[in-house]
């Protein structure tokens, strides 16, 4: 894996007189005489090995300072595609596993829809040794919890993301939900949360419920509705992408689902990793 764009908190914007590296001073043959030369940045590490965990960890540490963070990991094709047939892991990769699984254990809490649950087969989140310390320092559980965001509770609590989990896991609905499907997750040892006046939850309120909680260090793994609606509330704060060497035609879903925008949402890249032509991006609120 390598590192192809490094932006952290502490690198210098550089002003219009600065100096670039140009082809020349890094060896190369110069440039024809009143050709163009070509700007050059921070030479990237172009070294190719696999990255440790604990490595991958602090190069996704969640910033410093905040009540709540909110980021979101997704993975698209080359063509906007979210999912081929119906499936995320189809268009997946082992590098993009092992980013899944550190973000994972970097987290409080996993926000996710209901959708996504039933379609992916969610279980619950696991401990991992490699993260044990690290969740110990921080004062974390040893896996982080799951939160299934839900307005019908059409779930089935027989699974054991409700029955087993490590953690237990938590369900975002709103007050008007059907009494007796909530009596339903309880009965499953799911922790039920109000985040919403009608049928369905307020994105923010949702946000400010698990933070009220402790769960300050929030991950959304979607789906597509579920993110569309975060990003529409203003409440996402960071996005991991990774972007697929791959094209699938066809009428999938994108990584966000809903009505557009009136106006863009921008954020800003903050690192770039590629590992066999997939790219993984970390992009926060501009």
């Amino acid at each position: 894996m390598r590192r192809l764009f490094p932006v952290t908190d502490e690198t210098p914007a550089r002003t219009s007189g600065e100096a670039f590296e140009t082809e020349a001073a890094r060896g190369a043959a110069p440039a024809p005489e009143g050709a163009p030369t070509r700007a050059a940045g921070p030479a990237p590490d172009t070294e190719d090995r696999e990255w440790g965990l604990l490595e991958l960890a602090e190069a996704y540490a969640y910033p410093a300072g905040h009540d709540a963070w909110l980021r979101a990991n997704m993975v698209s094709t080359l063509d906007g595609a979210a999912q081929h047939e119906g499936h995320s892991k189809p268009i997946s990769s082992a590098a993009d596993m092992r980013v899944f699984g550190v973000l994972r254990a970097l987290a409080d809490v996993v926000l996710v829809g209901a959708e996504t649950v039933r379609q992916e087969g969610y279980r619950p989140a696991r401990a991992r040794a490699d993260f044990a310390a690290l969740r110990e320092e921080a004062g974390q559980t040893p896996a982080p919890a799951i939160a299934v965001v839900t307005a019908s509770l059409d779930l089935d609590f027989s699974l054991p993301l409700f029955t087993s989990p490590l953690t237990p896991t938590l369900v975002l609905t709103g007050a008007a939900a059907a009494p007796e499907r909530v009596a339903a997750a309880e009965r499953a040892g799911a922790t039920v949360i109000v985040a919403g006046d009608g049928m369905g939850v307020d994105p923010a309120r949702a946000v400010r419920a698990l933070a009220d909680r402790g769960l300050a260090r929030m991950l959304t793994e979607g789906g597509p509705r579920l993110l569309g609606q975060l990003v529409t509330a203003g409440v996402l704060d960071e996005l991991c992408v990774t972007v697929a060497p791959m094209l699938t035609v066809g009428d999938a879903q994108r990584i966000t689902g809903g009505p557009s925008l009136a106006v863009p949402s921008h954020y800003a890249l903050v690192s770039l990793l590629e590992e066999a032509g997939f790219l993984f991006g970390r992009y926060r609120r501009a």
